[in-house]
């Protein structure tokens, strides 16, 4: 599995579903339908989402310097 950390690319929103994808092995299209879908049924799904967006860090670019 990879490290969960949100992609510098494939974002939609903040990243946190494709982060989910990844770890998970799913596309990011397939995480946002569950999502979605989570939604409908009571629960703090978007409060999980927010502080998985402020939480979970931002994957390091690789044309970043190593200064």
């Amino acid at each position: 599995m990879a490290a969960l950390a949100r992609p510098t690319d494939g974002r939609m929103i903040g990243g946190v579903c494709a982060a989910l994808a990844r770890r998970f092995g799913t596309s990011a299209g397939t995480m946002r339908i569950v999502f979605l879908a989570s939604c409908l049924l009571p629960g703090p799904q978007f409060l999980l989402y927010l502080a998985l967006w402020l939480f979970l860090p931002s994957e390091k670019t690789s044309s970043a310097s190593a200064w």
